[in-house]
């Protein structure tokens, strides 16, 4: 009896290889920014942390213990399935506007630079603002899923919607968040556009919105402020401006190819929230035009694999969700970028798996978990999902 030769499995002719049972790309594009994260987290905290606490790598280490929570979240999210989180989004909602009310009781939530956002977990602190980004999303694509055709009725398809993001957004304004609510707010609006909303109601919820953000910022020193650094930083230098500037001339000092890593100046005690909301700026100055062009690219990607996920959903709860959660990741790139680069008005928001904060990394993670599974079609743990696609002149094939 002779051993028969091993000869590689071969698909059957005519059978199109098995595809992943996630978007590679969109994954790869989620890694390697919370890998570059960490580099950069260490990179602009060492300094600031061996003379606070004494310990360089203190702000590392609890991004890293984030960053292994926050992929952890992201394999149940996706071994889940999202059609399993769907009856999940009710008791979720309710939870993150547990934690929004427990962060404004004195001697739960704690106070760091004027705003009272965190619950102290010990090791960790958890910011409830950063979970009600993606709560919003799954209570919205459930809902938008669910009433279709109702949509363009006032009291269905907007009112509760608007009531719902409303009082979230209140709740993070009493934390002295704007960033956070304007997030909310242009989910908000993505996602009732696309759920077939009337026109009419979201220009007028623009509208209101309008007017309720200027008065909340002419009501509010510090915010006038920001705008006044905003129109003319340079002016206000060794004041309100100091910030942006500080930013410019990082980003100024960048030049093409950067520093390199570890040589920037900026975080030197010179930029503040260096490891935080201004991050951007230190890859800037370190890694150059080279590096920040890479960076964008890799945010490019991540929307773009996004919304082709949107686009191939097996259903509408898939297509929303995948939506929400795109819009959620490349509306926060934006808006951190654009508050860098001296485009908007400085605002507290993180850069998505970049900045240093445990919270931010730990949510989007779970996110994109989310995302990962909508993009394989993956219905819940290990059955793929059956995918509905209209047949030409109609009908479902």
């Amino acid at each position: 009896m002779t051993d028969r030769p091993s000869t590689p499995d071969r698909t059957p002719p005519g059978r199109a290889a098995p595809a992943l049972p996630f978007d590679p790309w969109l994954l790869g594009a989620v890694m390697l920014l919370t890998a570059f994260g960490l580099v950069m987290v260490y990179s602009a905290s060492a300094v600031t942390a061996d003379a606070k606490v004494h310990d360089q790598f203190y702000f590392l280490k609890r991004q890293l213990v984030a960053a292994g929570i926050g992929i952890g979240l992201l394999l149940l999210a996706f071994q889940i399935g999202y059609r399993r989180l769907q009856g999940l989004a009710l008791p979720l909602l309710f939870l993150v506007l547990a934690g929004l009310v427990l962060v404004l009781v004195p001697g739960v939530g704690r106070v760091a630079g004027g705003a009272r956002r965190w619950i102290d977990l010990g090791l960790l602190s958890f910011q409830p603002a950063e979970a009600a980004k993606v709560a919003l999303v799954l209570y919205l694509a459930r809902s938008l899923a669910r009433k279709k055709e109702r949509m363009r009725i006032f009291s269905i398809g907007f009112l509760p919607h608007v009531i719902v993001a409303g009082v979230l957004m209140g709740l993070v304004l009493l934390e002295k968040d704007l960033g956070t609510a304007v997030i909310l707010f242009v989910v908000l609006f993505v996602m009732l556009f696309a759920g077939g909303a009337r026109v009419s109601y979201l220009l007028g919820a623009m509208l209101f919105a309008a007017i309720a953000g200027w008065r909340l910022v002419a009501g509010t020193p510090y915010r006038m402020q920001r705008i006044t650094a905003f129109l003319d930083p340079w002016r206000h230098r060794d004041g309100v401006g100091f910030q942006i500037v500080e930013s410019l001339i990082g980003i100024g000092n960048g030049g093409w190819t950067g520093q390199g890593l570890g040589e920037g100046k900026g975080k030197l005690f010179y930029l503040p929230a260096a490891h935080t909301d201004f991050i951007a700026a230190v890859v800037a100055e370190e890694t150059g035009l080279v590096g920040t062009s890479l960076l964008l690219l890799l945010f490019a990607a991540l929307v773009w694999r996004g919304m082709r996920a949107t686009w191939q959903a097996p259903d509408a709860f898939g297509c929303y969700l995948a939506l929400g959660l795109t819009t959620l990741f490349g509306a926060q790139a934006l808006v951190n970028l654009a508050v860098v680069f001296g485009l908007l008005p400085t605002k507290g928001l993180t850069l998505p798996f970049v900045s240093y904060g445990g919270s931010s990394l730990m949510t989007l993670l779970a996110a994109a978990g989310m995302l990962l599974s909508v993009s394989g079609g993956r219905g819940g743990f290990l059955r793929p999902a059956r995918t509905v696609r209209l047949a030409p002149g109609g009908g479902t094939a």
